[in-house]
């Protein structure tokens, strides 16, 4: 079990993900409401609740847990009062989520602000606007 950042920089994370271990437990880590540890519903890895994500900060003197590797509609989704928060950076996921994306900023004071982009166009498809035309006005 991972319970330091050190012990992540010691990982060899140059690799193929493996289909046990830390790197893939690491990779398929998902934040719950519930508390502990949990199996995760996606079929690897496990959930993870507040409790433990507290655990963690406190362990590694953090104030927050930055994550992505799991679909979120916003771009970003927080999590454990603002404890953790999962990033996901790929607009409309497959060509088919309508997700947006977001990346997040953090400055010399440790404010955080979030931008988010929404999908593109698909290649091939007609462009739809969201203007409402003037003859509806």
């Amino acid at each position: 079990m991972i319970e330091t950042i050190d012990q992540v920089r010691e990982l060899n994370r140059i690799q193929e993900v493996p289909h046990e271990g830390p790197m893939c437990d690491l990779l398929w880590l998902d934040p719950d409401d519930r508390g502990g540890w949990g199996i995760s519903p996606r079929g690897a890895g496990f959930t993870f609740g507040q409790d433990i994500s507290e655990q963690f900060n406190h362990t590694n003197d953090l104030s927050l847990i930055a994550r992505a590797h799991q679909l979120v509609m916003e771009g970003y989704s927080w999590l454990h009062q603002e404890s953790v928060v999962t990033i996901f950076s790929a607009p409309n996921y497959c060509y088919r989520c309508g997700n947006q994306a977001a990346i997040m900023e953090v400055d010399e004071n440790h404010t955080r602000q979030f931008l988010q982009y929404d999908p593109s166009v698909r290649p091939g498809e007609p462009t739809v606007t969201r203007k409402t035309p003037d003859y509806f006005l």
